[in-house]
């Protein structure tokens, strides 16, 4: 079996807590954004409701003062101006807004995603089988291993991957460092499911 140095050991639990602490980060936007979305939504249905109230007591006035004298017909164009001018910040504030909407809709579809894929099968790349369970290769402090009973073994695998790709790729670091026995195995709710192809 081949040997790795406890450095090179250590360099790849970083590199997965470092990745494990930008998907929290990520997390945390997507919880942030989410109740922006909310508010914003919230704003949009109270500016609906204002502008249409807006738009009902500008038409009645518009039709008290449409008949009553000359000196009133010649008022309201004015009026009117100011209602188009009023208008058109409403537009421009209705267009960011959309704008704001569609950049949130974005991250609430990669929140989905992500809920989803936690659901499904990830890859793990399994780089030892001990028969006894009393072996420490891991702290608990460290997420992104996995140390399964595997009747009658107790595997020990290193990575979570949500493609079969990356785990692959990972896998060929692993081999190009000596670990020629590695494999990618694919696990559900902590069960392996199978060994996946090497390639």
């Amino acid at each position: 079996m081949p040997f790795i140095e406890e450095s090179d050991l250590l360099e790849l639990h970083k590199d997965i807590d470092k990745a494990q602490i930008i998907n929290e980060r990520l997390l945390d936007q997507i919880k942030i954004k989410n109740k922006e979305l909310r508010r914003s939504k919230f704003q949009r249905n109270s500016f609906a409701g204002i502008t249409g109230l807006f738009l009902v007591g500008t038409l009645a006035i518009f039709s008290f003062t449409a008949g009553v004298s000359s000196k009133n017909a010649i008022e309201t164009p004015n009026n009117l101006l100011v209602s188009i001018d009023s208008l058109d910040a409403i537009k421009t504030r209705i267009d960011n807004l959309k704008q704001k909407n569609d950049e949130l809709s974005l991250v609430n579809e990669f929140y989905l995603a992500k809920k989803f894929l936690n659901k499904e099968k990830i890859y793990s790349v399994q780089v030892k089988s001990f028969v006894d369970n009393n072996v420490t290769l891991t702290s608990n402090s460290l997420a992104n291993t996995l140390f399964v009973k595997t009747n009658p073994f107790y595997s020990y695998s290193l990575g979570n991957f949500e493609t079969l790709n990356e785990a692959q790729s990972f896998r060929y670091q692993l081999v190009k460092m000596g670990f020629d026995d590695a494999f990618v195995a694919s696990y559900q709710d902590g069960k392996r499911l199978a060994i996946e192809d090497p390639y």
